[in-house]
């Protein structure tokens, strides 16, 4: 029954947090695909006409594979982090386990991953990409980057309670990883010496693993695959301790 109830507040949650982001916006949900598209023409327009790479084909689709992962980073990443203090009247008001309200702020955020994977795949089609049998692939790809955020949420939202600061510091990470996530270079630029290092960092591995499936039609490496999941479920066990551990004094904060 308690299982039943966690899963109704989960869900409730989950559109809460979808709705009030785009209260009294006249374009909704729209700016979940406005988003990705301004960033993408801009991309095109200085990679293409100003620092031309002409050994990408369809840059356009190029950057937008790496820049649905990366928006789904910044745009879960900030909400998970301030969850708890963002839910704090319904936190004293409900019992229930307090680890719902990050995971649920990252998932009201892959709704948004879902419309703008929704348009991705929608434009390869269009420029004329096949559907190829690594596709299979994807949800797996795309769902270890949630089961990521979900973990890196956990901490910094437990951290939050008790840090003020960290949501600038996670807000100040979004730039950080526009840059270590290959948005509009390619993953084959980067010095073999780095790309094992540089590879740990999952929205870098799903942006890449995203890439091969979609545009190179080829399957993504084993290693790639193997490391993407340890790291996102390392991340996601990690979270749950450092959040156990420190919601025993939330009382004493919120």
């Amino acid at each position: 029954m308690w299982d039943n109830n966690l899963i109704f507040l989960l869900q409730n949650l989950v559109l809460k947090d979808f709705r009030i982001r785009y209260r009294n916006m006249s374009l909704g949900v729209t700016w979940s695909v406005a988003n990705p598209l301004l960033m993408m023409g801009i991309l095109t327009f200085v990679f293409t006409r100003i620092f031309a790479n002409p050994t990408v084909k369809h840059f356009a689709l190029f950057a937008l594979c790496a820049l649905v992962p990366f928006n789904f980073y910044s745009l879960a990443s900030n909400a998970g982090s301030t969850s708890l203090l963002d839910n704090q009247t319904l936190i004293k008001r409900v019992q229930c386990p307090r680890a719902v309200f990050p995971i649920a702020s990252v998932l009201s955020s892959s709704l948004h991953f879902l419309i703008q994977i929704a348009l991705l795949i929608f434009l390869l089609l269009v420029f004329g990409h096949k559907v190829n049998r690594y596709w299979l692939l994807l949800p797996p790809i795309w769902g270890m980057e949630v089961v990521f955020l979900c973990g890196m949420s956990l901490m910094t939202a437990a951290l939050d309670i008790y840090y003020r600061d960290v949501r600038y510091l996670v807000e100040a990470s979004g730039l950080v990883m526009f840059w270590m996530v290959p948005v509009f270079y390619s993953a084959a630029m980067i010095p073999k010496r780095y790309q094992e290092f540089y590879m740990l960092n999952p929205i870098a591995a799903v942006a890449v693993a995203g890439r091969q499936v979609l545009m190179d039609a080829t399957r993504p490496s084993a290693s790639l695959l193997v490391q993407l999941s340890v790291v996102s479920i390392a991340v996601l066990a990690l979270g749950f301790m450092v959040f156990r551990w420190l919601e025993r004094d939330f009382a004493d904060y919120l």
